[in-house]
């Protein structure tokens, strides 16, 4: 190790230094979800609170938070679990200001994507957001000439690495040794941040300081595994038919990209299981959907690492190398047991999981002829909120323009759709929601802003099927994203279609498609789950078993709230309802004795939400 490599065990003497290295005026560059160095963050902002003389621009991405509690409900259901759910993670400073309004006006903080839903109608962030697409943040960031980066750091005696958020920071490097860029680039070593080998090392040269503080080491941020819900297992093995053998692969974080992990290896290990499965489906399939095992396998590419990854590679579906690698990966963030497996990985086995910049993952620039060849008949698989039914995907934003989370890779990767030979982009969402006790509808008419353009349209896929839309006349594309909608709502949308002249006056849903309803797809789905083929947490989770009880519950409370005839249903529900599993669950919430009429209301609610939750 250089002897000029300065490692402290003092975040605030970092700080300090990093304030006279650049005179008070610090554009600083924080990379994105877990690589943030929360303590020096910390320290350094605390000084910029007591001395508004000096100025920090923060520019970052994915800022990580435990959930505030948006009623007391939801409290009563975290506070208790918090920490062992998210982890004993330590907030940053600047983001509990900001969502407290107590941000001075010499900070400011930008972002270019967001934790989903944690700004919706925050100004401040609001108004700061950047939207680009992740590939673009780097010139974004370059043209703001940063002059510090922290980064969260794993060490393995002399050695460093960046870990899971190569992302952004290896092309910053690379800027900077091309004597393009100048800055600062500080570290804080965290103990429980998995040692990724190969292109996320650092060569310790590239550092100017270290923070290496047993007592300052927090845990990390765990997003825990939320439940696989029946349409989200029906999409997942929509999905799983159409993905060709020897072909590569990208899938997201959460439910969906669970429910396409475990439907992959379904097929693989289960193949026989999973063509029964599908023969019993009331929902037409796609014609060039196979079910068969994987013989060559598949390769991963992928802007987010993710624990479905990890189970696709021991399952033995991911198994194509590349250059070395069964997986190229831009960052990281996941559960406890996630980062526990990859410490736990030998390194040998860690070295086929390369984390690399999202130059390499999301785009084909550089090196284009390799990637090519290498990202043979890609499948990309991303998750809407909704979608037109003229093929535009609403993916971060509201129709009031509220950002919801941001546009992130989701472009990258349905432009490499286009650009390579035999890939698809496949996107996937629910065909309904419900808010306010009302169910609505996320295949739409039309929405005000769109995440990605019509004119990339290309799979689609509810849990009624699969809409392939690539190359379709617009009353082709128009009549197959309606024939994937919940069948509540198809005959407003022919209606509009038909009113904007854009399907004939005869047109009509076809049959097969005219049985979209959430009953038939637990009739279909439901034994599945019961006899196991199917499960819930396919790859765990951290809630115990009351808390996934309770976790439907409070879905359905929150879907049904803002409706007094709704909520009253609850109500009536709960008086006349009576289980064993109640009072376990009432108990979690501290609701089991009730001290007070509100208390009351809410323990009956919570009551007839359960009594739902376990009819269906």
């Amino acid at each position: 190790m250089p002897a000029e490599l300065l490692i402290l065990s003092n975040a605030n003497a970092i700080a300090q230094r990093i304030v006279d290295k650049t005179g008070g005026d610090i554009r600083l560059a924080l990379p994105l979800g877990l690589g943030k160095a929360n303590t020096i963050v910390n320290a350094l902002t605390d000084l910029a609170v007591a001395a508004p003389s000096i100025k920090l621009h923060l520019f970052t991405a994915l800022t990580l938070q435990h959930p505030r509690p948006a009623s007391d409900l939801q409290a009563r259901f975290l506070g208790p679990a918090i920490t062992r759910l998210f982890g004993a993670y330590t907030a940053l400073d600047y983001a509990t200001r900001l969502a407290g309004g107590t941000l001075p006006d010499n900070i400011r903080v930008q972002e270019f994507f967001f934790q989903a839903g944690s700004w919706l109608g925050n100004q401040s962030a609001q108004q700061g957001y950047i939207p680009v697409n992740y590939t673009h943040a780097l010139d974004t960031l370059l043209a703001l000439k940063p002059n510090v980066i922290l980064q969260l750091l794993a060490r393995d005696k002399d050695r460093f690495s960046l870990s899971g958020n190569t992302d952004i920071t290896v092309d910053l490097l690379r800027a900077r040794a091309r004597g393009e860029q100048s800055f600062i680039l500080a570290g804080e070593i965290n103990a429980q941040l998995p040692f990724m080998p190969g292109a996320a090392e650092l060569n310790p040269d590239e550092l100017d300081c270290v923070l290496d503080d047993p007592a300052s080491q927090f845990e990390l941020f765990s997003v825990p595994k939320r439940p696989v819900e029946l349409a989200d297992h029906a999409i997942g093995l929509h999905v799983a038919g159409l993905v060709p053998d020897g072909g590569t692969l990208q899938i997201g974080i959460g439910s969906l990209g669970d429910a396409v992990a475990s439907s992959l290896i379904l097929r693989h290990q289960q193949p026989d299981s999973l063509k029964a499965v599908m023969a019993k489906a009331p929902f037409p399939g796609h014609a060039a959907a196979q079910h068969s095992s994987f013989t060559t396998g598949l390769y991963g590419v992928t802007e987010i690492l993710v624990q479905g990854f990890l189970r696709l590679i021991k399952a033995g579906v991911i198994r194509r190398e590349v250059e070395g690698a069964l997986v190229h990966a831009g960052f990281f963030v996941d559960c406890h047991d996630f980062y526990r497996e990859l410490r736990n990985m030998p390194e040998h086995k860690r070295r086929q999981i390369q984390m690399m910049p999202v130059s390499f993952t999301n785009q084909l620039y550089g090196d284009e002829l390799l990637k090519r060849k290498a990202r043979q008949d890609a499948r990309f698989v991303n998750a809407a909120m909704k979608a037109t039914v003229l093929g535009g995907v609403i993916s971060d934003i509201t129709d009031q323009g509220q950002i919801v989370s941001g546009v992130g890779g989701q472009f990258n990767f349905i432009e490499q759709a286009f650009a390579l030979q035999g890939a698809r982009a496949l996107i996937t969402l629910q065909a309904t929601r419900e808010s306010k006790g009302k169910v609505v509808s996320n295949i739409v008419w039309q929405h005000p802003h769109e995440t990605i353009p019509r004119h990339y349209r290309d799979i689609i896929v509810t849990e009624y099927g699969i809409a392939d839309l690539r190359g379709r006349s617009d009353a082709e594309c128009i009549m197959a994203m309606i024939s994937i909608a919940d069948s509540r709502f198809q005959a407003d949308l022919l209606a509009k279609a038909k009113a904007a002249g854009k399907l004939p006056k005869a047109a009509s849903v076809p049959a097969p498609h005219r049985n979209n309803t959430p009953q038939n797809l637990r009739n279909w789905l439901a034994p599945v789950v019961a006899d196991g083929t199917l499960v819930q947490f396919p790859f765990g989770t951290d809630f115990t078993d009351v808390e996934q009880q309770l976790l439907a519950a409070l879905g359905i409370l929150k879907a049904k709230a803002g409706s007094t005839r709704a909520m009253a249903a609850l109500l009536w529900r709960g008086l006349v309802s009576k289980s064993p599993g109640q009072l376990a669950c009432l108990q979690r919430l501290s609701l089991q004795q009730p001290r007070s009429v509100t208390e009351w209301l809410t323990a009956q609610m919570v009551k007839g939400a359960l009594a739902i939750a376990t009819a269906h």
